[in-house]
């Protein structure tokens, strides 16, 4: 038996011997650098643990061989598929619990093992699911690159070894290693003991290799490297700030947030100016020496030069991950996290007070608001002092009572931004297609509204307002690859029901035998292959799985043979009385004519004159075995009768009883019928009497064709939920200084001083006790003239302080889900007053009817009286404006890494 080969459950150890091994290698088993792990699609490993806590050896879970297919892009490159996420869809076992399951299971022919090494990353070892993609190139011919991966852990000198034997380079030659950092520059990868990770490549960017000249010189000794035309690449003169970012690894919300404080003017003016220069604090503690500010500074500039179409944010990226280690690696991260954490970088970094002194908190005990509120600001002054607080930072008015005393503490606390919850909507939109009992009828797909906190039951409810059919004749399950993953009962919840499942809903017979009398089928479709496999002794078939499955609710004395095949061939659109002349047996039906219901039929018109048909080897056999387990003939039926019946009569398929996962067990069945079922058709009889396109299909129900509404909220509406009184968490209670112990206090903020740039950081993530979900709901934020004057704790404004109507500059939008997605950016540029869309690397022109969507995630709004005119006119984009398009967008890359390769671009390395 092959590794590859399916094993039998009865050739492996016990269940629960099996349970007990994996379960104490998955817990024993730490990461180790250098060891393998192996990577099993989440659903297969589900179905197994599910089988070994049965068990019992013949239970329906079996799962079958190990299938990691839902986990590769295609099964003609087994190329894994982008942003996989750990324990939803992939687990990691280590190598011993791997090899126990393959040999106990097998895998499926052909696919290979994901095999995964354990790297030493700084602070951290993880399992390297996605190793980095490097192209590979010679500086004589970087037409011609090859991909290849390599772990992050390995040294550029084991790049060095992969590309002489890639490029057949002569062995003792001298070579040395080039990195592009930018669409237009190399820089030297001189160190070759270095890590790949510490040398900053990452996936998609391109390394070349040069040798010595026969000269003693090396050719990037001239100023550029051509590839085409020079002329062509220095001719480029883009708007400033109209830059992509080249994504380095899962790094979209890191770019997404560079693209919002890039489009900050005040922010963005300060660096191109150089301001920072002489405002870099290297010594302050809780700063990053300056190095954050810097690598800031480095990427503003590149982006607002003009000169390029997009930019490797590669130091830093790296950076980031020195001073913070929760960005160390390629995982997708958080936006406003991100924000959040380099908004406090370069405040520090920038901190104009060299020296913080140390100042002791005041609760306002009575005082006038006015007063304490300008205390908190001096003092905060006193510790913070730099362009973030100047353009970001506010001041809100924060109040505690305590429940039992009722001690009112009240104090003002500075904010760089607001984070404001959503309104949480209690229902959810699932789509599920509905299974009729009319044997024409096609699924139909439905739209219902259902409790977000529901059971499966709710679900049949709403679905029978739409069908008019009882709750009690309905069955849900989740099908996945012609197979029944899962049959819901009533009350199961349906958070166990993702929105990416495929949920049919069955309609079942009304029986008029008791309930105990009843058997609930399923009902798999399978195709046999062309030969028998006569060398088991049993005369099995090969066979595969096709078409949607069934669920029928039968009478436990229909359950022989000779009924099933009956009732099964009335669900699939035939009939099939017997051996008398208005018999619809494979020889009455028309060729022309297909099955096409539900399961895939259609019932035959008329029937042509019957042809006698003389039985083969094969069907004598399925006629004993079908005698054996029919009921025993009527009494005075003739046996020339029933023989004259056979002789006429060939099956349109088999009926066989099936596990689960849609494979036949033997030896069971014995004392009673199998839950699963499957019939079996031959090939030519499958080709001629069942349509496979037209059972593949379903119709839509009128509730799918109402666009799916999205909850609408004002962003007025957010900011008052943030004003509202609430009461603290049992996990962060407040301390009250009269009772002496910690009190669940209610809390109201009010806001008190707004900042030049406001940002609101709209909370979609919502995180409780039972639930964890991403809110999708619209936030109708305006464009411009936002006013806080309503929200302010000051009504009345003096003349020296700044107005309150605010504009919008950007926008981070998210798409996806809890924990995975992308991030883009709207943003207005500051010269122009064009607004663009950043995707990464891909900038394209943006109307303002398209910012205000279910993605918007952080808002970024400037104070009307700080805006200033644009400098430029804005750039038309009409349609007779391929040009302008060309030269200011970079919508004319739409592959950035392709386009690094191309022919039209040239490099600059750095001379020695």
């Amino acid at each position: 038996m092959t590794a590859n080969s399916r094993c039998s459950a009865a050739e492996s150890p016990g269940l629960e011997t099996q349970r007990r091994e994996i379960e104490s290698l998955l817990r024993e088993c730490e990461l180790r650098a250098g060891e393998s792990w192996y990577v099993v699609d989440r659903r297969w490993f589900d179905q197994w643990k599910e089988f070994v806590e049965t068990g019992d050896q013949n239970s329906t879970s079996f799962p079958g061989q190990i299938d990691n297919a839902e986990l590769f892009e295609d099964l003609d490159s087994y190329h894994l598929k982008d942003r996989l996420v750990e324990d939803e869809d992939f687990v990691l076992v280590p190598a011993e619990a791997w090899h126990k399951l393959l040999s106990w299971y097998g895998m499926v022919d052909d696919q290979p093992p994901l095999e995964r090494k354990v790297v030493d990353l700084p602070s951290t070892l993880k399992v390297e699911v996605y190793p980095i993609e490097i192209f590979l190139c010679l500086h004589s011919n970087m037409e011609n690159a090859v991909t290849t991966k390599f772990s992050r852990t390995d040294s550029i000198h084991s790049i060095q070894r992969a590309m002489c034997q890639a490029f057949s380079v002569p062995p003792g030659s001298e070579c040395r290693l080039w990195m592009k950092s930018s669409d237009s520059s190399c820089e030297r990868l001189r160190n070759v003991h270095m890590s790949v990770l510490d040398a900053c490549l990452s996936s998609g960017m391109t390394v070349i290799m040069e040798t010595r000249n026969a000269d003693g010189t090396w050719p990037s000794s001239r100023p550029q490297i051509m590839r085409n035309s020079v002329e062509e690449q220095d001719s480029y003169r883009g708007q400033p700030g109209v830059c992509g970012l080249t994504n380095l690894g899962n790094t979209c919300f890191m770019n997404s947030a560079l693209q919002c404080l890039s489009n900050t003017p005040p922010l963005t003016e300060y660096f191109l100016q150089n301001s920072y220069v002489d405002e870099l604090n290297f010594t302050n503690p809780l700063g990053m020496k300056g190095e954050i500010a810097e690598a800031y500074a480095d990427v503003i500039k590149q982006m607002w030069s003009g000169r390029h179409y997009s930019v490797v944010p590669r130091v830093f990226k790296t950076k980031v991950g020195h001073f913070a280690s929760q960005f160390l690696g390629y995982q997708q991260h958080d936006s406003q996290e991100l924000l959040s954490f380099l908004l406090d970088g370069l405040h520090e970094d920038l901190n104009r007070v060299k020296n913080k002194e140390y100042i002791e908190l005041r609760d306002a005990d009575g005082r006038q608001d006015q007063e304490v509120a300008e205390e908190a600001w001096r003092n905060h002054l006193r510790r913070n002092d730099s362009v973030i607080v100047d353009t970001f930072h506010g001041l809100f008015k924060s109040t505690l009572v305590c429940p039992e005393c009722h001690k009112v503490s009240v104090t003002f606390d500075p904010f760089c931004y607001l984070s404001v919850p959503l309104p949480v909507s209690k229902e959810r939109v699932m789509e599920v297609f509905f299974v009729s009992l009319d044997p024409y009828a096609k699924p139909v797909q439905h739209r219902v509204v259902v409790p977000k906190a529901g059971k499966v039951s709710d679900l049949c409810s709403a679905l029978s307002e739409m069908t008019s059919v009882p709750p009690t004749q309905m069955v849900v399950a989740d099908v996945f690859n012609h197979r029944f993953y899962k049959i819901y009962n009533m009350g199961e919840s349906l958070s166990a029901i993702l929105d990416r499942d495929d949920i049919f809903v069955y309609e079942l017979s009304v029986l008029e035998e008791q309930p105990e009398e009843q058997v609930l089928l399923a009902l798999y479709l399978r195709e046999r292959s062309h030969y028998r496999d006569y060398g088991s002794g049993g005369g099995s078939y090969g066979t595969s799985l096709f078409g949607h499955p069934l669920l029928l609710n039968v009478p436990r004395s229909s359950c022989s043979q000779e009924a099933l095949y009956n009732l099964f061939l009335q669900r699939l659109s035939q009939t099939e009385p017997g051996c008398s002349g208005d018999a619809n047996s494979a020889d009455d039906m028309d060729p022309g004519e297909q099955s096409s219901g539900p399961a895939g039929a259609d019932r035959s018109s008329k029937p042509p004159a019957e042809q006698p048909h003389e039985p083969t080897e094969e069907e004598n056999e399925e006629d004993k075995q079908e005698e054996a387990c029919s009921p025993s003939p009527p009494a005075n039926e003739h046996p020339a009768k029933r023989r004259a019946c056979h002789v006429r009569r060939k099956r349109l398929f088999s009926i066989q009883a099936v596990n689960s996962n849609g494979t036949t067990e033997r030896g069971m069945g014995e004392g009673g019928t199998q839950p699963y079922v499957a019939i079996d058709w031959e090939p030519d009889m499958k080709k001629r009497f069942y349509n496979e396109n037209e059972a593949e299909k379903y119709v839509k129900h009128a509730s799918m064709e109402v666009p799916q509404q999205h909850m609408t909220v004002q962003l007025q509406q957010c900011i008052e939920l943030f004003t509202t009184v609430e009461t603290l968490e049992e996990e962060n209670p407040w301390y009250c200084p009269v009772c002496k112990k910690h009190q669940l206090s209610t809390k109201k903020l009010d806001l008190w001083s707004l900042p030049e740039v406001l940002i609101i950081h709209l909370k979609r993530f919502s995180y409780t006790k039972f639930t964890r979900e991403k809110l999708d709901s619209i936030v109708e934020f305006p464009l411009r003239d936002l006013d806080f004057s309503g929200f302010l704790l000051r009504k009345t404004l003096s003349s020296e302080e700044p107005p309150s109507r605010y504009d919008l500059i950007a926008v981070s939008n998210h798409y996806g889900g809890l924990r995975d997605g992308h991030y883009t950016t709207y943003a207005k540029n500051k010269d122009n007053g064009q607004w663009y869309y950043f995707d990464d690397s891909k900038v394209t022109y943006a109307t303002e009817d398209q910012i205000v969507t279910n993605a918007a995630y952080v808002l970024f709004y400037q104070r009307q009286d700080k805006i200033r005119k644009p400098t430029l006119p804005a750039p038309n984009t009409g349609p007779t404006s391929s040009s302008q398009t060309s030269s200011d967008t970079a919508s004319c890359k739409d592959d950035e890494d392709a386009a690094e390769l191309g022919a039209a671009s040239s490099i600059t390395m750095e001379t020695e």
